[in-house]
């Protein structure tokens, strides 16, 4: 696929310091395209015991997280200047819902951040790399550095 046939642009962000110049990454390759842009968070809720008191605090913990994740994404809509956008925040597992959400939403080009790799971390399967091989779609990782920026091309 082709630059000019991306028309539909889903930006995944981990609602991190690294946010923001993802976001503007991909707001303004979006902006030369044409194409639409939609922003996607994913939490990442871990299992609990199916025990009543448990099960009802981690309920209005998970709630409190994913409203919690909304409104950062509509803050950091708002200040890429895409207030308008679609964002969604969905649950579960961050590389199948990047995958689930880019199918559903019938995106063309995911744009989600790349760490530097360093010492053990270079050995475990990071989301970037998993998503590049399972999306229907191609896929930009913006290289961002320690200091939260992108790096120089």
């Amino acid at each position: 696929m082709n630059g000019a046939s991306y028309r539909r642009i889903l930006v995944v962000l981990d609602l991190s310091e690294d946010s923001l110049p993802i976001g503007r990454h991909a707001a303004a390759l979006a902006e030369r395209l044409g194409a639409e842009t939609e922003l996607l968070h994913v939490v990442e809720l871990l299992p609990v015991e199916p025990m009543a008191e448990t099960l009802i605090a981690t309920v209005r913990i998970e709630d409190e997280l994913l409203e919690q994740a909304r409104a950062r994404l509509a803050e950091l809509a708002a200040q890429l200047g895409l207030a308008g956008a679609p964002c969604w925040v969905e649950s579960g597992n961050v590389k199948a819902e990047i995958v689930r959400v880019a199918r559903k939403r019938q995106a063309d080009l995911i744009v989600l951040g790349s760490r530097e790799r360093h010492g053990m971390s270079i050995l475990v399967n990071l989301t970037a790399d998993t998503v590049l091989h399972a999306a229907p779609c191609d896929v930009l990782a913006v290289r961002v550095r320690r200091s939260g920026a992108p790096a120089a091309s």
